[in-house]
C-alpha cells in the first residue's frame, strides 16, 4: 500500500514537473490590446459581425483596424466603449432599423430533443433534455439564428417579439417642427 503511495506520489511530481517546463517553454505571447478588446465584447459568439467569434474579432480590431461598430448584441455602448479604449471616432451601425427584436421560436410538436440547437445556443436561451422537448426563453435570445443551421428537423424559426407598449416605436422619421411668423 505504502509502495503505491510512493509510486503514484512520484509520477505526479514528474509530470507536474513536465508540464509546468512546458507551460514555460511553450509560452505564446498574445497581442495585450487584443486582449482588452475582447473583455469589452459581450461574448455571445454570435458571428454577426461576420468573424467567427468575438475573439477573432478583437484581433481583427487589434491588427488590421476592422470596424469597431459590427456587434449587434454589444450595439452602440460597446461601440463606444470599443472607440474610447483605440482612440477612434465612434461611428453608429447605422440607420436604426425599425423592426423588432426576432427571437427563435421551436414547434413543440415537432422537436425530437436532440439537444443540439442547445450545444449551438451561444447565450444559452435554449432549455431542455435529451429525448424531451426544448423550449425558448425568449428574453435571453439574441436572434443570432445559430440554432437553426443544426436542428435536423427545421423546427426552429426566427420570428419578430409580439408589439407591447414597452416595445412600440414610431415607424416615421421625427421632424422639427417649423414656426411661421
Amino acid at each position: 500500500m505504502l509502495a503505491a503511495l510512493l509510486v503514484m506520489t512520484g509520477i505526479a511530481l514528474v509530470l507536474g514537473t513536465a508540464l509546468g517546463y512546458a507551460a514555460i517553454y511553450f509560452k505564446v505571447e498574445g497581442n495585450p490590446l487584443a486582449a482588452q478588446i475582447d473583455a469589452l465584447l459581450p461574448q455571445t459568439q454570435c458571428a454577426q459581425c461576420g468573424f467567427p467569434g468575438c475573439k477573432p474579432y478583437a484581433e481583427a480590431i487589434a491588427s488590421n483596424g476592422a470596424e469597431i461598430n459590427l456587434c449587434t448584441p454589444g450595439g452602440d455602448d460597446c461601440a463606444h466603449k470599443l472607440a474610447d479604449l483605440l482612440g477612434r471616432e465612434f461611428k453608429p451601425r447605422g440607420a436604426p432599423v425599425e423592426k423588432l427584436k426576432t427571437v427563435a421560436l421551436i414547434d413543440e410538436q415537432s422537436c425530437i430533443g436532440c439537444t443540439l440547437c442547445i450545444q449551438a445556443c451561444p447565450v444559452d436561451a435554449i432549455v431542455g433534455s435529451a429525448k424531451q422537448m426544448h423550449t425558448v426563453i425568449s428574453r435571453y435570445c439574441t436572434g443570432c439564428e445559430l440554432c437553426l443551421p443544426p436542428c435536423p428537423v427545421n423546427c426552429i424559426t426566427l420570428e419578430e417579439e409580439p408589439r407591447t407598449p414597452q416595445n412600440w416605436r414610431w415607424k416615421y422619421p421625427i421632424t422639427g417642427l417649423k414656426v411661421v411668423t
